[in-house]
């Protein structure tokens, strides 16, 4: 299997940037898992936000479990950040096949 398509394999099926390490492109590597990471954090804190005052709620009422209609209903406020995250995610993956694709192998 050549460099590049082993680079691209790596980039499109195990992470994002990992094509671009692989082929020694440090500084492109480390950005793009940074930028997905960054995303991945900001994917929490949207769900959080959304979630906390469900599970506060739950805990001062002594319950355990959150229902998974609850859960809905309380991420509905910020269904619009999460498919933005989402279509920025899907952006950096492509992004990282389409540098994988159009870089020469050495380069």
């Amino acid at each position: 299997m050549t460099r590049k398509r082993t680079a691209l394999l790596l980039s499109a099926l195990v992470l994002p940037g990992l094509g671009q390490l692989y082929l020694g492109r440090k500084v492109a590597g480390i950005a793009i898992i940074m930028v997905l990471n960054l995303l991945l954090l900001l994917a929490l804190f949207v769900v959080l936000k959304g979630l906390g005052p469900v599970i506060a709620a739950k805990v001062t009422a002594g319950a355990v479990t959150v229902s998974p209609g609850e859960a809905m209903t309380a991420l509905k406020g910020v269904s619009g950040f999460g498919k933005g995250l989402l279509v920025a995610f899907a952006l950096v993956w492509a992004f990282s096949v389409a540098d994988v694709l159009r870089c020469r192998v050495g380069e």
